[in-house]
């Protein structure tokens, strides 16, 4: 099981960020993946990153699907992967109904037809092949209402430098983690646990024997959330208010994924309980109803000793690359001898 380095950067000094990288680098960390939510987007910091390390990988933990063409992603990860030598994975996902709507101000539509045409369109523009696509989503050359008519089929500008740029569909529903298995390089899970696995990798399994391949055609990268502190208590306190607002909203239409999966992992009798308290704002008892060990299945919590042998639980699931939200050179030195 590879390490990777989750970054969890809202604007702080640049510095302090990139002493943690080159380190990481230095160490033989596989690979740093940038989150964006509102704040940072996932790109800007991966081609500075580029520039000032050597080796390791560098993904985007997610781009927002919504927030792009398929064309703008292409020249991106374009433009990144050649900007790092080769070293650019490209992970995306539909982020959620609020935040695409509330920020972007676009509808959030269907989201499992998007992302088939989405990825279906990059890949093309990928391989520097012209664009041609007439789908519910995407008119690649647009012929719609307002057309001015004279657009044609069209390939990048730019030269790849490899054949082929990974693709990492972050998933949480099970059609969209089926539509992974099919179409995609890897799965980036929203909730996962080894003690859960069997269920968990259903839908990606039913997808990937519907693509006629098998589970090393996809590989599983899973961004955890770590608290290290000094008890295990201490750290799942720190991380429950988090993990209340996954499990407490309940957002219609689409539903809540997150609750979803704490239900499939046999959580539900809980999990029902701070939806209740979420749902009525009493925000102290939703965090307060979150179970110990559902933290401790989905999470890196505790002393170093704890962290490392939660790791090695790990080291025997089918996650390849497991990526720590964190910035602790010493526990990220301890977790890539734990993984091996």
């Amino acid at each position: 099981m590879r390490i990777g380095l989750g970054l969890g950067w809202l604007g702080e000094p640049i510095d302090e960020l990139l002493a943690v990288v080159e380190k990481a680098d230095q160490l033989g960390i596989d690979s740093v993946w940038s989150l964006e939510e509102y704040g940072p987007d996932a790109v800007t910091v991966l081609g500075y990153l580029a520039a000032r390390t050597e080796r390791i990988k560098l993904g985007t933990g997610i781009m927002q699907i919504p927030a792009r063409t398929p064309a703008m992603t292409a020249m991106t990860a374009l433009s990144l992967d050649a900007l790092s030598c080769g070293r650019f994975q490209l992970g995306l996902g539909l982020s959620v109904p609020w935040l695409v709507e509330g920020w972007h101000g676009v509808p959030f539509g269907k989201p499992l037809q998007r992302s088939r045409e989405y990825v279906e369109i990059l890949r093309a523009a990928l391989a520097r092949k012209q664009i041609k696509h007439s789908g519910e989503h995407y008119q690649v050359p647009f012929r719609g209402p307002g057309s001015s008519g004279s657009a044609k089929p069209m390939h990048t500008l730019i030269t790849p430098i490899r054949e082929h740029i990974p693709i990492y569909l972050a998933a949480i529903g099970p059609r969209h983690v089926a539509l992974t298995g099919e179409i995609a390089d890897g799965w980036m899970p929203g909730l996962y646990a080894p003690e859960h696995e069997a269920v968990l990798t259903a839908p990606l399994d039913a997808g990937l024997r519907k693509a006629g391949r098998t589970s090393d055609d996809v590989d599983i990268v899973l961004i955890v959330q770590v608290a290290r502190r000094d008890t295990v208590e201490e750290a799942r306190d720190f991380l429950r208010p988090l993990f209340a607002a996954y499990l407490g909203p309940k957002g219609p239409p689409t539903g809540n994924p997150y609750y979803d999966v704490a239900c499939q992992m046999g959580y539900e009798a809980a999990a029902r309980v701070v939806r209740e308290h979420y749902l009525a704002s009493r925000r102290a008892q939703a965090v307060a109803a979150v179970p110990d060990a559902f933290i401790d299945e989905v999470a890196l919590v505790g002393p170093l000793e704890a962290i490392i042998d939660r790791i090695a639980v790990w080291r025997e699931s089918r996650v390849g690359t497991l990526v720590p939200v964190t910035q602790d050179l010493e526990l990220l030195t301890a977790a890539m001898e734990a993984a091996g």
